[in-house]
């Protein structure tokens, strides 16, 4: 079987290293918010090029805690619209509605399966406040195109960045993280950096709202039982950020890796049957996960299975189309819609072998 993503042997370069931070960890004693994540901040500030990093519990509360952080220094109000892509993970939607907000379903591009600029222009009305740009699949959103609606407009411009760690924007050369107000990044354990449990993290060049999320990250807090705010307990763990300081180092070349392989999937894999990604094969896409579209998805996957490939589908289910959200049930969206009903994801990681690739080539070659 060829794995899908081996988070095992991934992780099992970095054993040694963790051990060492686990027994500083115990050694120092001090389990919340300590050096580790206060290094981590720097550090991931830095690799990403803004001022500031808050950590938190999870990608899904930083995204949330970036609305709520708005909201707090009075940029958003309670019901502003706020523009999503209708084909993302749940987690973008829900973060919206988690902080009272409203969010409008904007059709992607097929080509890029990103939100499409000229859907955002006509789903803008007096209600739209910002824009929320997903970089799905470790894509960069056109964040040229959303920034200049977003300066025409005055909105603001929130990145989902929880698939794209690392990925660079062609004409300015900033990374994810970089590219709006604020932006939320997650480090599930399948990230391009991912820790060994749950962990998320805002980077912004926006001081008010960056001291706001440490604030509101820790109670509403600003000094022990000095709460000036209405806050939540999300603080990135002291233990996964040591784990995050230990992958950070080699997130780059992990990214090579994964987009060396896309190129030779891009190049070698020869079927009419399957629609393979939009890449220009430059440093915009990070590829979290490689996908394929094909008609017939089910034949599809009873074929990889029986040939030892494994796979994931990101995502079966249309977010409008989950009972969860059923306000939205009516919400029409054909692009999504054929996108959630025909991709695959497959193998595709930082430690995969050569001949593994070439065996996925040819497995779908012959499809």
């Amino acid at each position: 079987m060829i794995k899908f993503l081996d988070l095992n042997k991934i992780n099992a370069h970095f054993e040694t290293e963790f051990q060492e931070k686990f027994k500083q960890f115990l050694d120092a004693g001090h389990y919340i918010l300590g050096s580790e994540v206060a290094r981590f901040e720097a550090d991931f500030a830095a690799y990403c090029g803004t001022e500031f990093c808050v950590g938190t519990a999870n990608g899904l509360d930083a995204l949330t805690l970036i609305f709520k952080g708005y909201l707090h220094l009075g940029r958003l109000e309670y019901n502003d619209e706020v523009i999503v892509p209708a084909n993302t993970y749940i987690a973008s939607i829900l973060s919206v509605i988690n902080a009272g907000l409203k969010p409008v379903f904007v059709e992607p591009e097929l080509k890029t399966y990103n939100i499409s600029p000229t859907e955002i222009e006509q789903h803008i009305t007096k209600k739209t406040k910002a824009i929320l740009g997903v970089h799905l699949y470790g894509q960069l959103a056109n964040m040229k195109a959303i920034n200049t609606i977003a300066q025409t407009h005055g909105l603001l411009v929130i990145e989902d960045a929880a698939q794209a760690h690392g990925a660079i924007e062609n004409f300015s050369m900033k990374k994810a993280g970089n590219l709006g107000h604020a932006a939320a990044f997650s480090f599930y354990p399948s990230k391009n950096l991912g820790a060994l449990g749950d962990g998320g993290a805002v980077t912004t060049n926006d001081k008010d709202l960056a001291e706001t999320l440490k604030m509101m990250r820790n109670y509403g807090s600003s000094k022990k039982y000095v709460n000036k705010i209405i806050g939540v307990n999300s603080r990135l763990d002291e233990l996964q950020a040591g784990f995050l300081n230990v992958k950070l180092k080699l997130l780059d070349a992990d990214n090579d890796r994964r987009q060396s392989i896309a190129k030779r999937y891009l190049e070698e894999i020869k079927n009419k049957k399957l629609i393979l990604p939009f890449y220009t094969g430059a440093k915009d896409h990070v590829f979290h996960v490689f996908v394929v579209r094909t008609a017939d998805r089910s034949v599809f996957l009873e074929y990889l299975q029986a040939r030892g490939v494994d796979f994931l589908i990101h995502y079966p289910i249309a977010p409008h189309r989950q009972k969860a959200l059923t306000a939205f049930k009516n919400q029409i969206a054909p692009i999504t819609e054929v996108i959630h009903d025909s991709i695959i994801s497959i193998p595709i990681s930082p430690v995969m072998t050569d001949d593994e690739v070439s065996k996925v080539v040819e497995i779908l070659n012959t499809y």
